[in-house]
This record gives structure tokens, C-alpha cells and sequence, in this order.
């Protein structure tokens, strides 16, 4: 591989460049330091957008939460207000309920006390129309009767 400085050569390890001249020994980690140094810094540089997108993502993922929660609540509070709603006017028309129920009863025995009543004036009328019937008849047997000794008496 070529490198910034010239064509790349095989990098032997620090304990075999023994042999190798001062000035290149030098060159080679005067070298080696700026790519370490390079390296370094492209593993901080990583590190660092690594943590960024992290902290990026956690504050993305907390924001979607609320904004999830948000949504639930807002639809419970939603569903939630008509149930509400219509707990409430199932109370009033059982209340409702109730109140006819207790009318209607009250009608009811109303209703028998009129029929009763009613019964009653009925039974007494027609006693009194057989009373009259009654009085009819004894009248016309005692003209009858008063005719017939009125002509005994009279012959």
C-alpha cells in the first residue's frame, strides 16, 4: 500500500529493526507516531460520533416514548370520554326507569281503586233499579188490589 509519505514498505516490528540505520529507525517512528497518532484520532473521532448517535438515539427513543404515551392518552382520554358519557346516561335512563316504574305502580292501584269504585256504584245502581222495579211492581199489585175491592164494595 502506498502511504502519504511514498511507497509503503513491510513494517517489521520494533525488535527486529536492530540492524536497521539510526536515521531510518527515527524516520520509522517519527512515522509510526503520526499514523498512531492518525489511527488515534480516527478511533477517537469513531468513539465520538459512536457516543453522539447513541446519546442521538436515547434522546430519540425517550422523545418517541412521550410522544407514544401522548397518543395513548389522548385516545383512552378520547374513547374513555364517550364511555364516560354513556355510563352516565345509562344512570339518568335507569333513573328514569325507575320513576316510570313507580308511576305506573301508582297508576295501577289507582286504576283498582276506580274499578272497585266503579263496581261498587254499578252493583248499588242496579239494586236501586230493582229496588225500583220493585216499588213498580208493589204499586201496580196494590192498585190492583185497590181496584178489585174497590168493585167488590161497588157490586
Amino acid at each position: 500500500m502506498d502511504s502519504p509519505s511514498g511507497p509503503s514498505r513491510p513494517h517489521l516490528p520494533v525488535a527486529r529493526n536492530r540492524g536497521m540505520l539510526q536515521s531510518e529507525t527515527e524516520r520509522l517512528s517519527s512515522e509510526a507516531g503520526g499514523l498512531e497518532a492518525s489511527l488515534l484520532q480516527m478511533v477517537h473521532d469513531h468513539q465520538f460520533a459512536s457516543l453522539k448517535l447513541r446519546q442521538d438515539s436515547e434522546k430519540a427513543k425517550k422523545d418517541a416514548i412521550q410522544k407514544a404515551v401522548r397518543v395513548s392518552d389522548l385516545l383512552v382520554h378520547a374513547v374513555n370520554g364517550g364511555v364516560q358519557e354513556s355510563f352516565v346516561n345509562q344512570k339518568l335512563i335507569e333513573l328514569e326507569i325507575r320513576a316510570l316504574a313507580a308511576t305506573i305502580s301508582r297508576f295501577m292501584k289507582q286504576t283498582d281503586q276506580w274499578l272497585t269504585t266503579t263496581h261498587a256504584l254499578n252493583t248499588a245502581i242496579k239494586e236501586i233499579g230493582d229496588f225500583e222495579n220493585w216499588i213498580k211492581t208493589i204499586d201496580f199489585d196494590c192498585k190492583s188490589i185497590t181496584a178489585a175491592i174497590h168493585n167488590i164494595y161497588q157490586d
